[in-house]
């Protein structure tokens, strides 16, 4: 296949779901309501249980039974990095616009594209553990100041690990899902005693996440020169947060109800395969990390971020923040080299998020607690409208993509809406 592969199907150069990239979820549509994998080419969804029934992956090395009649996707990603090479090669060639297997068969394209338009997108792994980092300097760095001053703005273990706390997988909902705000502990004066009710700071966060695909057993660290060979691939995530909740009960053990009622996550998994092409050198560390962690060559990826906000009575969404995935001080190799070197077994689905990936100017600031700086600079939107925090019936939409030459590899968006609080 040619440098740079074309599809029979038009994909415009900003659509981000483009030959190149033929990221994995799962859907089901009205005609037929059962949950199935497929990968998204421009504006349709390849139905692979289709494609798998009727024999045309024979040559990638899948088991006998079927792998994408399936309601989630890790029996797939269970099967490790050779197996998804052979079968994204496979479908690039299905695809290609010089391949007439599915070009020139009319029936088979009805049978086995279907519009996404048409199409409902469920959640794509069944998540047995999340943890949620928290690898951005510049974030932390912006919190700590917040709360502790200048001086003290990261914490004495910061530089030497990837810090992170274990999440909830249960409560993590799939693109599209409305939130409720939460409800739960403040003390918003220290002079008075602390009260119960509906968060009054709702904040996102704006982070990337990665899919464990084979694991790894109890007691035996993942190498962090190694580490890539377990991640299957990766969405966007919103890790909805309650601040006021949050500072009052994150010590001495951190965030709970704060974190615990919703994690939103893009719909369609990016492959490592697909990212390659857009790998850049990793954020240079110091002080040196310690040989576990350490891998001279270590890399990230230029991933595009933009967070999107429309109230109620806007007519359009505006965009608040602008960031880059490759700002991440901690990569997603020592994040799993650090989170099993305890000993920590890794099992396949498990969902590892990056932290909040805030960048160095204003604008590229992950959250609003750091956009508005705890709400002490509101931001202004269409309407007359300012925000410090999220009201309700605002709906907060990420996107992600990286840019290649006339095309893009991107996640598509995770967007949501804030309900009241019962």
């Amino acid at each position: 296949m040619s440098q740079k592969p074309k599809s029979f199907i038009e994909v415009d150069s900003e659509n981000h779901f483009p030959i190149q990239n033929l990221p994995y979820g799962v859907f089901r549509t009205v005609k037929n309501p059962k949950p199935r994998v497929g990968v998204a080419i421009g504006d349709f969804v390849l139905d692979l249980s289709e494609v798998e029934r009727r024999r045309m992956l024979s040559g990638c090395d899948l088991p006998q039974s079927p792998v994408f009649d399936k309601s989630a996707l890790n029996t797939f990603m269970k099967l490790g990095r050779p197996v998804w090479r052979k079968v994204r090669r496979r479908l690039q060639e299905l695809l290609s616009a010089e391949n007439p297997e599915l070009r020139d068969s009319d029936g088979l394209k009805t049978e086995c594209l279907i519009p996404m338009a048409e199409t409902v997108m469920l959640l794509p792994v069944e998540i047995g553990d999340y943890t949620d980092f928290y690898s951005s300097k510049e974030h932390a760095t912006n919190v700590g100041i917040m709360f502790r001053g200048k001086d003290n703005a990261l914490m004495p273990n910061w530089l030497h690990l990837p810090v992170a706390y274990h999440g909830r997988a249960g409560s993590v909902v799939v693109s599209g899902t409305d939130i409720r705000r939460p409800k739960g502990q403040t003390r918003p004066d220290d002079s008075r005693p602390p009260r119960f009710g509906p968060s009054r700071l709702m904040d996102f966060e704006l982070e990337l996440g990665f899919f464990i695909g084979p694991g790894s057993e109890p007691g035996e660290p993942v190498p962090v020169d190694r580490a890539d060979e377990h991640i299957f691939g990766m969405v966007l995530v919103n890790d909805w947060s309650a601040r006021d909740i949050q500072k009052w009960e994150y010590q001495p053990l951190g965030p709970f109800l704060a974190k615990n009622f919703a994690t939103s996550i893009s719909p369609w998994i990016v492959t490592l395969e697909a990212l390659e092409p857009f790998r850049v050198p990793a954020v240079a560390q110091d002080p040196e990390p310690m040989p576990y962690l350490s891998r001279p060559d270590d890399w990230t990826y230029d991933i595009q971020l933009q967070v999107s906000m429309q109230g109620a009575n806007m007519v359009r969404e505006k965009i608040i923040c602008r960031s880059n995935f490759r700002y991440l001080y901690w990569t997603i190799n020592q994040q799993l080299a650090h989170h099993t070197v305890s000993g920590c077994n890794m099992r396949t689905g498990d969902m590892l998020a990056s932290g909040t990936i805030s960048g160095p100017t204003e604008d590229s600031y992950g959250s609003l607690l750091e956009l508005t700086w705890r709400g002490s600079k509101p931001i202004q939107l269409a309407e007359g409208e300012e925000r410090k925090f999220i009201a309700d019936y605002d709906r907060i939409t990420m996107r992600g993509w990286c840019e290649g030459d006339g095309y893009r590899v991107g996640f598509g968006e995770v967007t949501g809406k804030i309900l009241p609080a019962e």
